[in-house]
């Protein structure tokens, strides 16, 4: 008979418990699981990109809806528990009661609100879930933010929002950055980073008192009187363990709930993981400890033999590009000496603490490769003496001459952290290959190694080199996804070459292992199709994501925003009382200023797009692809109308080029800027394609990004009329179209074929500009067109609601 077993907190550690059970036992237990948010298990490690725009929310999803129901587990998201009755053993929800046999607490913690007068204003916020994620993506260039808090989510927070454009002020109390991790000098190099990005930092600054105004904060008062002004203030000074359910329940607690080597609580019956919990009086906050937390947890549910042990860990943390590695004590004292290596041109700073041939401590920025293996010698406490002279170089050069790379991770110990945002060490990759992973895609599949951010992808692979030896293969590149062994290069030159104008030739043609495709290869596949033959394929809406299919961007509580496009940020009474007009009549609650110099309605009712839609079109305005992998904005200054300093006309060659490159569809959105001068006001030097006016003509650059990667644009051309700017810029966009994959932005396209090869293309070789140019405006003539016109024209009725369920029978 199963057993019924309640689990509350649908976090990182209990999916991993959940993950561990329905693996090893999937008929033993009967499972509901309680989670306060609206939602099942994500990466919360991941939040970051996500505010950063470099990954959507659908994209962390560890654990979707399809998961749980494969595995009947019960979900009872947005619900949160009232009360553990122990006596009856029940687990009492909002909605109504469960009864256990056993029960896992998996509540997390809670973000730290410093009790400062105003603290409960309007517009204060912590940085711990998905929607203070979103009420800070909801900042734009004309919103100043505050974050008090210089460590990691902090950096973090404040680092998103300045990608947007927001201007962000840090508030910190120490003398320097992330104090426990670094040290001062690290901690500089780390400002100047920040500040490089734009962001304010104020270091030993105490915060006296949040100023408000009719509710929501105004400015964050320091206590020499300096006011910040702020519209949104966030804190992000650290988290306490959520004890109160436990507490509550008369279970032991301390700083966390008491556990002990099998997770179990003070009752027989109730375990605990995660950041809620007080092992040996330590807490935890990474989630290493937390999966191996989870495997013990589930181990002992199944009447297994394990325990939990803890070990000592090293930090090896990426902030907003910035690679940092700290390990051991790098204080200063007596008996202690320091080797230093700076490279200030790559800005790169490297520290060793040794006391008495030892290494005790280490501190890294910049380049952060050999960590692990410095880690291995502070944690063994091994001798440094015979090596002392070249130890600051990493293992490579130890004896002498430069070594097998790979030594370093082949010295690496089993417990050696390889993925920090799963918390897999090298011991559980190498079990994972022992037992048959023979490629990355495996590793990923078993361990979920590299399977977050990606950054460890290289050391995953060294394992399995070290490993595997000889019968390791390192690949050239992956496949598009588990339906086919085949590449995106290999599909976009099977597509062209073999004249494969539909997915069902591609599946077929191809050898795709599936009926249709999946997920993750349809809106790939759609994309290379239109791209390669606009005139024969016809659309797949069911290949592409939602917003795409509805043209408007999902929110999170089920409502759309709605973009109408301004040509170049142009607009006119007319429009502006349009949209006014259609925010009254179809009750919108938010109207916003983008960064991209448009109005974004947000909160629009499904049901209306099509009638707001129709109003708007009535006044001239259509879609402005806010949601499409394709053109979004051409961002303009006002140069030679207004300004004193323009030398050309970059409105009007913004609005031109906007109307050129509407509605084509790229491999991933594609933003443009026209700066009228070299004071570069429509920031062209961190878009796609940028354009920067001069007396003598226009400058071209591409490949530039403003996201989690921000990238300078280089320098492509510069030509002396707009008729021959215009030209390069069609052309740069269909060989980024013809060659891209899909859902790499522009930048990344460069960096694969080289900006030689684009010169080659489309400034030297004039036919083949006029080529690109030409196939260009012939996709065009199928997709220059507004998407929310024809939908009000043929496909209004599929956005009515398909029932009523507030009214009565008789209604």
């Amino acid at each position: 008979m199963k057993q019924r077993l309640v689990v509350i907190g649908a976090g990182m550690a209990s999916g991993r418990v959940l993950e561990h059970l329905t693996d090893a036992a999937p008929d033993a237990f009967d499972i509901t699981l309680f989670n306060a948010e609206p939602r099942g298990n994500y990466n919360r490690i991941m939040l970051s990109p996500v505010l950063s725009g470099e990954k959507t929310y659908e994209e962390i999803v560890i654990h979707d809806d399809a998961w749980y129901a494969e595995r009947g587990i019960a979900c009872r998201f947005g619900e949160k528990v009232e009360k553990i009755d122990r006596e009856m053993k029940v687990v009492e929800g909002a909605n109504g009661h469960v009864p256990y046999d056993k029960l896992v607490i998996a509540t997390g913690s809670n973000p730290f609100i410093i009790p400062l007068p105003g603290h409960d204003l309007g517009g204060v916020i912590a940085y711990r879930d998905l929607e203070d994620t979103q009420q800070m993506m909801g900042m734009g260039p004309d919103n100043k933010v505050v974050v008090i808090g210089g460590g990691l989510l902090g950096l973090e927070a404040a680092a998103g929002m300045a990608a947007h454009g927001v201007d962000v002020t840090i508030v910190h109390i120490m003398g320097h950055l992330m104090e426990r991790q670094l040290d001062e000098a690290a901690g500089y190099l780390l400002k100047k980073s920040l500040e490089d990005k734009g962001i304010r930092i104020c270091l030993q600054a105490n915060s006296k008192e949040i100023l408000g105004q009719d509710g929501k904060v105004r400015a964050l008062l320091l206590d020499d009187g300096t006011e910040l002004p702020c519209d949104l203030l966030v804190m992000a000074v650290g988290i306490r363990p959520n004890t109160a359910l436990a507490q509550e329940a008369g279970l032991a607690t301390g700083r966390g709930i008491h556990v002990d080597d099998q997770m179990l609580t003070s009752d027989p019956d109730i375990y605990a993981v995660g950041e809620c919990i007080e092992h040996d009086g330590e807490i935890f906050g990474l989630v290493a400890p937390l999966y191996d937390q989870a495997k013990v947890a589930a181990q002992s549910l199944l009447a297994e033999d394990a325990a939990f042990a803890q070990k000592t860990l090293s930090t090896k943390l990426k902030v907003t590009g910035c690679d940092l590695f700290s390990a051991g004590d790098f204080a200063d004292g007596p008996g202690r000496e320091d080797i230093v290596f700076r490279d200030p041109s790559r800005g790169v700073y490297k520290r060793l603490v040794i006391e008495e041939d030892r290494l005790v401590g280490a501190v890294m920025y910049g380049d952060t490769a050999d960590g692990s293996w410095f880690f291995g010698l502070i944690k063994d406490g091994t001798s440094i003496e015979e090596m002392r002279e070249t130890l600051i170089f990493g293992p490579a050069y130890q004896g002498g001459d430069t070594a097998d790379p790979l030594s370093a991770v082949a010295a690496l110990p089993l417990e050696a952290e390889i993925c920090g945002c799963n918390g897999v060490c090298k011991g559980d990759i190498v079990e994972a290959i022992n037992a048959g992973a023979g490629d990355l895609g495996a590793v990923r599949a078993s361990t979920k190694a590299s399977a977050s951010c990606g950054t460890c992808t290289g050391l995953v692979e060294q394992v399995l080199q070290v490993t595997l030896g000889d019968d390791f293969q390192m690949p050239s590149a992956q496949p598009i996804c588990g339906c086919t062994d085949l590449t995106h290069e290999d599909v976009r030159r099977l597509i062209k070459g073999q004249e494969l104008k539909s997915q069902a030739a591609v599946w077929q043609e191809l050898g795709w292992k599936t009926p249709n495709g999946c997920h993750v290869c349809r809106p790939a596949i759609n994309y290379y199709l239109l791209a390669d033959w606009p005139l024969e394929y016809q659309d797949d809406p069911q290949s592409r994501f939602v917003n795409e299919r509805k043209h408007a961007n999902i929110q999170k509580d089920g409502t759309f925003s709605v973009v109408p496009r301004m040509w170049g940020g142009i607009t006119t009474p007319e429009e502006l009382r349009a949209i006014a007009d259609a925010a009254d009549k179809y009750d919108v609650p938010t109207v916003k200023v983008t960064g991209g110099q448009r109005i974004d309605l947000l909160g629009v009712k499904g049901e209306d797009l099509p009638s707001i839609w129709s109003d708007l079109n009535k006044a001239g305005l259509v879609s402005g692809h806010a949601y499409s992998k394709g053109l979004r904005t051409v961002k303009t200054c006002v140069g030679t109308d207004h300004c004193r300093f323009g030398t050309q006309d970059s409105t009007g060659l913004g609005i031109k080029l906007e109307k050129i490159l509407w509605g084509s569809w790229t491999p991933h959105k594609l933003k443009l800027a026209v700066s009228g001068c070299p004071r570069n006001c429509a920031e062209a030097t961190c878009k796609d394609i940028g354009v920067v006016c001069v007396d003598s003509g226009y400058q071209i650059s591409i490949g530039g990004a403003a996201g989690m990667d921000v990238k300078e644009t280089e320098l492509l051309c510069q030509v002396p009329t707009e008729d021959e700017a215009i030209e390069v810029v069609m052309a740069v966009t269909q060989a980024y179209r013809e060659g891209g994959k899909y859902l790499d932005r522009l930048y990344k396209w460069l960096g694969k074929v080289g900006m030689d090869w684009v010169k080659a293309q489309v400034v030297d070789d004039l036919e083949n500009r006029a080529a690109l140019v030409e196939r260009f405006e012939l996709s065009q003539s199928i997709y220059r067109k507004d998407p929310w016109a024809e939908h009000v024209r043929d496909k209004a009725q599929t956005y009515a609601p398909i029932a009523d369920f507030t009214l009565e029978a008789a209604e």
